[in-house]
């Protein structure tokens, strides 16, 4: 972060706290596209899969979508195997504490900071500017990680019949 520093309470928000921001809000999708791939390689995964082609990988990422944020829900199509639950299982269990425990991580470290008169250089977080510059930086993230795959499926469907 170069220039202005943005700041929260009276404290800075430095690369500390963005690192476990990072941290907490890429977590959960990597998680869900990191068992897809598993899933869609291992043996015993693809036991779960009734549709094959593109449906079935579709099937195989929205469970994990699914799972790892906490709803648990599949395709009709998809099965409950020995490794689908277990790994379901994972996603769920990682998908809550991950998230969890970087903002905890945050709040411990804006807990030992001293709070500082804010200047010139002070990025305010309660202005406008700052909302947009967090809403365009969230939906690049979660662009660019989920709907490439996201869009494989159903266009890859819609190419095949």
């Amino acid at each position: 972060m170069v220039g202005r520093t943005p700041e929260w309470l009276g404290k800075k928000i430095e690369a500390r706290e963005i690192k476990y921001a990072a941290v907490g809000a890429l977590a959960v999708p990597t998680m869900a596209l990191v068992m897809t791939a598993a899933a869609i390689v291992a043996p015993a995964g693809l036991a779960s899969i009734f549709n094959p082609g593109a449906h079935g990988f579709s099937e195989t990422l929205y469970a994990y979508t699914s799972q790892s944020n906490n709803n648990g829900s599949a395709f009709a199509g998809y099965a409950a195997t020995d490794f689908s639950t277990t790994l379901g299982t994972v996603a769920l269990y990682f998908g809550r504490f991950f998230p969890m425990l970087a903002g905890l991580a945050i709040g411990g470290s804006l807990a030992v900071k001293k709070v500082v008169p804010a200047s010139a250089g002070t990025f305010r977080t309660d202005g406008g500017t700052f909302g947009i510059l967090l809403l365009g930086v969230i939906a690049l993230t979660a662009g660019l990680m989920i709907l490439p795959a996201l869009t494989l499926g159903p266009i890859v469907e819609g190419l095949m019949n």
